[in-house]
C-alpha cells in the first residue's frame, strides 16, 4: 500500500502584532483579510495547528492522519519509531514588519521537565529584507548571569546582544538556549523542532490594542539561556551550482541549500526520512514514477520517505530550494 506522492499543505496563517504583507507581495500567498500576517505555518503537527493536505488523493486529510495511515512509508522507519504519529518539525515563514520580541527557547531536558514538550532548536534563512533590517543571534561579548541580570534590570539588555544587518541568503543556526530576535524588515524561513515553547525576554514595552503589555517569562528564561559567546553567529557557506550544499546538521534536522539550472536526479535511498522542500526562488516540477507536481516560489512540499527516486526540473532559469530531512 503506497501510492504516495509529493504532498502540499494549506498554509496556516497567523495574525501578529508585528506582522506585515510580504507573504502576499513576495511569497504569493493568499491569507485573506488578516491585517498583519506575521506567520505562515507551512507544515505543522502542533496541536491546534495541524496542517491539512491540499493536493492529490489525500487532500482534506491532516498530517497526523496520514502519518497514522502510512507510518514509516511517509516519514521514514526510524523517524516513526522515535516520534510515532507526531511530526517532528515545524516549518514556517515569518514576516517581521516590526521587531519581534527578544526570546530564548529551552532545550529538550528543560522543556520535558516544565512543559512535557520538546525543546526548540531552529534555523533561519533570510528570504527577504528591507534596508537596515537586523537579526540578533547571541551575545556580543562574554556575559555572566550577573551581568545579564544587571543589564536586564537597567533596561539595557540590547547593549549585550549581537546584531547583523540582514542580507538575503543569510543563514542562522539557533540552538536551544541562544538568545535571538528577528528585526523589523526581515522575511525569514524557519525550520524548527515541533515545539511552541518560547520564553519572551523583552518586548520593547509594546502594548496590544487593549493597552496590555505582552507577558514576559523572565525567570523561566534565566535557566534556559546559554551565556556562551561566539565571534560569529552567521553560517558561512558556498553554493555550488546544481549540487546540494549542507548548511545545518544537528540531531533534530539537516538542511541543504540547492540552486539548480538543469534537471537534478535525487536518490534518497540512504536517508530513511521524509524530505521537505522550501522554495526560495523560481519554480520547478517534481517528477516521479507516477506523475508530476509543479512547485512555485514560496511553496513547501513534503516528499514521502518511500519516494526514493525523483527528478527536479526547473521551470525558471534558476531555482533555489532548502532541502530538509532527519539524518
Amino acid at each position: 500500500m503506497s501510492g504516495l506522492y509529493p504532498i502540499k499543505f494549506t498554509p496556516i496563517f497567523h495574525d501578529k502584532i508585528w506582522g506585515g504583507n510580504r507573504m502576499k507581495s513576495i511569497l504569493n500567498k493568499d491569507y485573506g483579510n488578516l491585517p498583519n500576517c506575521g506567520e505562515s505555518w507551512e507544515l505543522s503537527g502542533v496541536e491546534g495547528n495541524i496542517s491539512v493536505v491540499s493536493n492529490g488523493i489525500l487532500a482534506g486529510n491532516d498530517l497526523n492522519e496520514i502519518i497514522e495511515i502510512y507510518m514509516g512509508d511517509l516519514v521514514g522507519e526510524k523517524v516513526y519509531e522515535k516520534f510515532g504519529n507526531e511530526f517532528p518539525l515545524l516549518i514556517k515563514f515569518i514576516d517581521a514588519q516590526d521587531d519581534l520580541s527578544i526570546q530564548v527557547h529551552p532545550n529538550d531536558k528543560l522543556s520535558k521537565e516544565r512543559h512535557n514538550a520538546y525543546g526548540k532548536t531552529e534555523m533561519w534563512y533570510v528570504a527577504g529584507k528591507e534596508e537596515g533590517a537586523l537579526i540578533n543571534s547571541g551575545f556580543n561579548q562574554k556575559v555572566t548571569r550577573e551581568k545579564y541580570l544587571e543589564h536586564f534590570k537597567a533596561g539595557k539588555l540590547t547593549d549585550l546582544l549581537h546584531y547583523d544587518e540582514a542580507q538575503v541568503g543569510d543563514i542562522y543556526f539557533i540552538p536551544a538556549g541562544r538568545v535571538h530576535a528577528i528585526g523589523k524588515g526581515s522575511l525569514v524561513a524557519e525550520i524548527q523542532q515541533t515545539s511552541d515553547v518560547t520564553y519572551r525576554i523583552f518586548d520593547y514595552n509594546r502594548k496590544d490594542d487593549k493597552g496590555n503589555e505582552r507577558e514576559l517569562h523572565t525567570d523561566l528564561a534565566l535557566d534556559a539561556i546559554d551565556f556562551s559567546y561566539s565571534s560569529e553567529y552567521k553560517t558561512k557557506y558556498k553554493i555550488e551550482q546544481n549540487k546540494a550544499t549542507e548548511i545545518v546538521s544537528c540531531p533534530y534536522f539537516t538542511t541543504n541549500i540547492q540552486e539548480f539550472t538543469e534537471v537534478i536526479d535525487k536518490d534518497y535511498n540512504e536517508i530513511d526520512s521524509f524530505v521537505i522542500f522550501m522554495t526560495m526562488e523560481g519554480s520547478f516540477d517534481i517528477v516521479w514514477e507516477e506523475g508530476t507536481e509543479t512547485v512555485e516560489m514560496g511553496e513547501t512540499v513534503l516528499i514521502p520517505a518511500n519516494l526514493e527516486s525523483i527528478q527536479l526540473k526547473p521551470k525558471t532559469e534558476s531555482v533555489k530550494i532548502l532541502e530538509v530531512f532527519i539524518k
